[in-house]
């Protein structure tokens, strides 16, 4: 009898041990950093700028997209960022000291044209500041979440052109 009931303790004590102590051989998930948003973080310790939540919002077909992304520049001097897609149409962003441009929010996206990739992939993108260079593949995105929806760019090219207004020079109907 006193060999069942200390057979079913260490059954017990084997059995709590299994089912408690996964910790000790699987890393913690909340100790993995990783960017708690759509986009994704870019950062290099050689540069001096980091670019946090970068992401692609497109059109329906994917051939504009409007690059949104806070460029960071933790520095005291002022640096710039070289971003390109790799087919010889570069952007650059100079972002002062200290201070953080929020593309898409503070500041106007950058315009993609000849994006040629859709919502639902990501676009190989190189980052470029001081010495060091970077990549990443960034997602492309669509309108359809509501805080997106406004940040989808136009088919067309904004012009400054002024639209033309309706005048009052038409003559009266004539009556009866």
């Amino acid at each position: 009898m006193k060999s069942r009931l200390v057979a079913s303790a260490a059954l017990s004590a084997l059995v709590l041990l299994g089912a408690t102590g996964c910790t000790f051989i699987t890393p913690q998930s909340t100790k993995i950093e990783y960017p708690a948003s759509d986009g994704v973080n870019i950062s290099d310790a050689d540069g001096p700028i980091d670019v946090r939540n970068a992401l692609v919002i497109a059109t329906e077909d994917g051939s504009i997209g409007n690059f949104i992304a806070a460029v960071v520049n933790p520095t005291e001097e002022s640096a710039t960022l070289t971003i390109s897609l790799g087919d010889g149409n570069d952007f650059k962003v100079t972002v002062p000291a200290g201070e953080t441009k929020s593309l898409g929010a503070d500041e106007e996206p950058l315009r993609i044209v000849g994006l040629d990739t859709k919502p639902g992939a990501t676009v190989e993108m190189h980052f470029q500041s001081g010495d060091s260079t970077g990549k990443a593949d960034v997602p492309v995105l669509d309108g359809s979440l509501p805080y997106y929806s406004d940040l989808v760019p136009s088919e067309s090219v904004r012009t400054s052109a002024p639209t033309p207004m309706p005048t009052d020079t038409a003559a009266p109907a004539p009556s009866e």
